[in-house]
Formats: structure tokens, C-alpha cells, sequence
């Protein structure tokens, strides 16, 4: 008897996003992970090492967008999804539009005091922009892995201070 493969939902991914921010914080980097998704499959992974490198834009994001380009072959990412740990900063929204990505989803909003540590350019409102852009990105927030998020920028801010 065949076993019945299950397609992964976007809470899957999202898991795997997630997984990669954790990866970021082991290797010294910022607690963002991010992947890219095409036809169900994962194309790329990213993780967000901007120090550890002195690349302003070394983003989770923009790392899995980079690969996923070179795997694909393409600068056009149209039908692939986003997978980001935490909204996505203006700088990445921007090159997942550019890049033609069709829909992004995410596990945990910036905050007020995130902006107010720096770890976002501003209140900058993705939702409006995207709206003014002459393409729109599907933006979906999942807020089930809020907490989780959240939880992990701590542990890397503590860990900093030590």
C-alpha cells in the first residue's frame, strides 16, 4: 500500500524559516531566517549574517533570494514565496518585489520596539507600499509563530550583552 504523501502548508515553511533564524543566531548572526519556495519545493534558504560579513545587506531574504536566482537560473522568482522568521524590512520587501516574487509570508511583525533598537529602518508600512507598487506581493502574516520569534531575538540580545 502507498503511503500518501502531504503536501507542507505554509505553517510548514514557515517552521523551516524559523529553523534557518535559529541557524543565524548559532553562527553569530541576527535572529532572521527566510527561505524561497517554488512549485512546493524549497529552492533556497537564507540567513541574516550582516555583521559577521559588513554587508548592510546581508538579509535573511536577500541571502535566499541571491541562491535561489543562481539555482533557478533567473532574476524573476514569478509563482515562488517567501518564507521570512519576521516581517521582512523595507530594503527586502523591496527585492522580493523586484525580484517578482508572488506572495510572502511571515511569523512576526516588527514592533515598536524593534524599531526603537534599530533592527528596522522605521514604522515603515510594507502593507501601504505594497498597495502603491504597480504589482502587489501576497502578504500573509501567520501569527501562531509570534511568541517563538520573539523569544529568540531575546535569547540573541542576551547572548550579545555577555
Amino acid at each position: 500500500m502507498k503511503r500518501k504523501i502531504q503536501k507542507r502548508n505554509d505553517k510548514d515553511y514557515l517552521r523551516i524559516a524559523i529553523a534557518q533564524a535559529k541557524e543565524s543566531v548559532k553562527k553569530g548572526g541576527f535572529p532572521a531566517g527566510a527561505i524561497v519556495v517554488k512549485n512546493g519545493k524549497v529552492v533556497s534558504r537564507g540567513i541574516s549574517l550582516t555583521e559577521r560579513f559588513n554587508d548592510p545587506t546581508n538579509h535573511a531574504e536577500i541571502s535566499a533570494i541571491r541562491k535561489a536566482y543562481k539555482i533557478l537560473k533567473t532574476v524573476k522568482l514569478k509563482g515562488a514565496v517567501l518564507y521570512a522568521s519576521l516581517q521582512p524590512c523595507l530594503m527586502c520587501f523591496s527585492v522580493a518585489n523586484w525580484a517578482d516574487i508572488s506572495k510572502i509570508v511571515f511569523g512576526c511583525k516588527k514592533t515598536v520596539q524593534m524599531i526603537s533598537k534599530g533592527y528596522y529602518e522605521g514604522a515603515t508600512d510594507i502593507y501601504r507600499i505594497n498597495k502603491e507598487n504597480n504589482r502587489q506581493i501576497k502578504l500573509v502574516y501567520i501569527p501562531d509563530f509570534e511568541k517563538l520569534s520573539l523569544k529568540l531575538i531575546n535569547y540573541w540580545e542576551n547572548k550579545r550583552k555577555k
